[in-house]
């Protein structure tokens, strides 16, 4: 059985949910589609992008829900850059905005410099209004390598936040027993993470709810609403806008969740559980 599963006081079997929208800030379409979402309980949670440029209008239209920060020193959208919100010169690719592969923004990233910045990041969100419920990274980069990775877990114990590590595939490739060890810190994780960012949601959903196990699994989509600024700089354009009309419009997803006895929830349990574990 599930250790999560126990600890939640769930029965044997129970197949936890929680499908989080990602990039939440990252411009226009993404937070109309993200508040949308989540108005509809069509996502349990989102993660917000708080360097990137649309952040503050996530901040001043969000009207509560289920939000956490998704940690970032990587701008991948060529056409739309950004950077860090501390002096970070370790953390800027050529062109002034955070590096855009993840190699490049490994490479030259200075310790002390990631930690100011998810920091900030961090303590950014919360001013703006946002009570978080968890710390993801962006496509996974600090969690690649164990001194950022311990940057992002000190966060973590600090702020007493549940914490999305990779999917198994990324997990497989570490080379350190990450779950292990966000384990003995008391932090809680998903049991399961399922990143549908390589292809879409659409084309792997049947499967993905077929093959969910007993335990907690987050599921992390990407919606956004259809505009001409979405397709002028997102290469994934069309996969986000699948995924948003997947999630919100085609009642074959929810009754795919009642056939395989899927229950959605958000963050909020396994943020009661970090709180349990880490006391003040």
């Amino acid at each position: 059985m599930s250790d999560l599963l126990r600890r939640l006081g769930r029965p044997e079997g129970t197949k936890l949910l929680i499908v989080t929208a990602d990039d939440y800030g990252l411009c226009h379409a993404v937070n109309v589609a993200v508040s949308e979402a989540l108005a509809m309980g069509a996502v349990t949670s989102a993660s917000l992008l708080m360097p990137a440029p649309w952040s503050r209008h996530a901040a001043a239209t969000y009207h509560g829900g289920d939000v956490g920060i998704e940690l970032s020193i990587l701008a991948d959208h060529p056409l739309l850059r950004y950077g860090p919100l501390t002096h970070a010169p370790s953390l800027l690719g050529g062109d002034g905005g955070f590096a855009d592969t993840v190699d490049d923004a490994l490479e030259h990233a200075d310790l002390d410099e990631v930690r100011r910045e998810c920091r900030a990041q961090v303590e950014r969100a919360v001013l703006s209004g946002f009570d978080l419920t968890h710390i993801a990274v962006h496509r996974g980069v600090l969690l690649q390598r164990p001194e950022f990775f311990d940057v992002v877990l000190e966060l973590a114990v600090e702020y007493r936040l549940p914490l999305r590590l990779l999917d198994a595939h990324g997990e497989a490739g570490l080379g350190f027993p990450a779950r292990s060890i966000v384990r003995q810190a008391g932090v809680v994780t998903p049991d399961t993470v399922i990143d549908t960012r390589a292809t879409g949601f659409r084309p792997v959903w049947p499967n993905v709810l077929a093959n969910i196990k007993p335990g907690v699994t987050e599921l992390v989509v990407h919606p956004a609403v259809d505009t001409e600024e979405l397709r002028a700089f997102a290469t994934d354009a069309e996969q986000r806008i699948t995924d948003m009309h997947l999630l919100t419009r085609d009642a074959a997803f929810r009754s795919a969740l009642r056939t395989h006895d899927v229950e959605l929830i958000g963050w909020a349990p396994l943020l009661a559980l970090t709180h349990a574990s880490l006391p003040r």
